[in-house]
């Protein structure tokens, strides 16, 4: 049996959740699938793989194997791009991930440009809300907009996204412009709840920078922040929104900014990758590529229109 499809394979079943979805995601047949990780059980003299009905599990030597398998594929992987020259020119696949609003306004344009000027690297550009595992998903780098937790992951800050709170005029003329957050329970609100309800904005106290937590009882919770835009500017409320997804919508005066004085402090926009030994070119041209024009973009939406422009760090 050919000892690294079996891992593949095997890897690929694990991240998939089923045997059936990785034979369709791989275009394998399920018993052809099933008897390679029947194979790889045998030969190890182990059951890797716990099978019922409704699920898939690792046994604890299978996830121990499993681990060990996505190293040794890895490192294989790394071998072949270099062999192909990939760590001599600038060529291969380069895989990308952003959030999906972002990646569309922002990204979009840059991996455009770049493409024109480099023929030999193809990208596939995975443009998700939620935040993609580089290593499982075999992702190179990804866009973050957060605060990122201490990890070994590499970190490039490309810029700062501040954090909005808006209406549209017709609102505001009907209820009034809220002279501080504290006035925010007793409006419509539309909350965001992607991942669970959002019980509280926050804010901060201007001179001090006290943070301040408002509780929120939405008029409208949604689930996309393009949905919690179009329901501000339909007039159903005051939403709170990462400044690019109500930039044009505020260019265009369907929105308004509030509350700026009490904004909590912007988030990172950065450039993250595994840590590596030697960088493939087709990466480090990227990086190299899109972070001055991501800086630049950012900058323009960081400032506010009576403060100088924010210093970015390196």
């Amino acid at each position: 049996m050919d000892r690294l499809e079996a891992m593949s394979l095997l890897v690929a079943v694990t991240e998939a959740g089923s045997l059936s979805a990785a034979g369709r995601a791989l275009k394998v047949p399920l018993p052809t699938l099933s008897r390679k990780i029947s194979e790889l059980e045998a030969l190890l003299g182990t059951q890797l793989l716990i099978r019922t009905t409704r699920k898939l599990t690792l046994t604890d030597a299978g996830a121990v194997y499993v681990a060990a398998a996505r190293r040794i594929l890895d490192q294989v992987e790394e071998a072949e791009r270099e062999a192909a020259g990939e760590f001599d020119a600038p060529k291969g696949e380069l895989v990308l991930t952003a959030p999906i609003q972002f990646g569309r306004l922002h990204v979009l344009p840059v991996v455009a440009d770049f493409l024109d000027q480099f023929p030999d690297i193809n990208i596939r550009l995975l443009l998700s809300d939620r935040n993609v595992d580089l290593a499982d998903a075999h992702v190179d780098m990804a866009v973050r907009i957060a605060r990122l937790p201490d990890s070994a992951m590499v970190a490039t800050q490309v810029g700062l996204m501040r954090i909005v709170t808006c209406a549209s005029p017709a609102f505001l003329d009907r209820h009034g412009v809220p002279a501080a957050p504290g006035a925010l329970p007793q409006l419509p609100c539309v909350t965001v709840d992607m991942l669970q309800p959002a019980s509280s904005w926050s804010f901060r106290t201007p001179g001090s920078g006290v943070r301040q937590d408002i509780a929120i009882a939405p008029r409208l919770a949604v689930t996309t922040t393009e949905a919690a835009a179009e329901a501000a500017m339909r007039n159903v409320g005051i939403t709170r929104l990462l400044h690019y997804q109500a930039a044009a919508a505020v260019e265009a005066g369907a929105l308004r900014l509030l509350l700026e004085d009490f904004e909590p402090e912007p988030v990172p926009v950065s450039l993250l990758h595994l840590p590596r030994a030697q960088m493939p070119l087709k990466m480090r041209r990227f990086l190299d590529f899109a972070t001055p024009r991501l800086r630049k973009a950012l900058s323009r939406l960081v400032q506010r229109p009576d403060a100088p422009a924010q210093r970015q760090k390196p």
